[in-house]
């Protein structure tokens, strides 16, 4: 069964911004450049029928292409041990509009609502006895991070096929903002 998420890719420009971040640290594992996104929605595993039902209710959620910044660093779990390094956001409200639009496709498919806040982030490292002091040092030099705005014209369907060294993501449909 296809395991589904929603999101917005990122120019290559962007990816190495983010890329040129990375730093040693014992016990993490960084992003590949080319699996850099911006999740909108995580659907998890469904039989084929939904997967076509979920692309055909997308084609509605399209708003006008708008851009977006990227702005500082931080982690999930907040004030626990990290366990995911990411990237934000600047605040915007085309990307919150577009994923209020993608969750209300994707609900009226059958599939159940995502009740967590939207957290507008791309997740940049994975965390597994990474040493705190070497984290807090990564997050306090990138604390400013930054950049260009870039334009937002599209966003994918995806399938994502996990493997040994991490998740592969093949892009199902594409829907283009007008």
């Amino acid at each position: 069964m296809p395991r589904l998420f929603i999101a917005i890719d990122l120019p290559e420009r962007i990816k190495d911004d983010i890329t040129s971040t990375y730093m040693a640290i014992p016990g993490t594992r960084w992003i590949e450049e080319a699996q850099l996104h911006i999740t909108l929605r995580f659907i998890g595993e469904v039989d084929n029928t939904t997967t076509e039902k979920i692309a055909y209710s997308l084609k509605s959620a399209l708003i006008s292409p708008f851009n977006l910044t990227l702005k500082g660093v931080g982690h999930f779990p907040p004030r626990k041990i990290p366990r995911i390094l990411w990237v934000g956001i600047a605040d915007n409200p085309d990307l919150i509009r577009l994923q209020n639009k993608i969750e209300r496709s994707v609900t009226s498919t059958g599939i159940e609502p995502d009740t967590r806040k939207f957290h507008p982030h791309i997740t940049i490292a994975r965390l597994n006895g990474a040493p705190p002091e070497k984290v807090a040092l990564f997050l306090s030099a990138h604390s400013l991070f930054t950049t260009e705005p870039f334009e937002v014209s599209q966003y994918h369907l995806y399938s994502s096929h996990l493997k040994k060294d991490g998740a592969y993501h093949e892009i199902l449909q594409t829907y283009r903002l007008q």
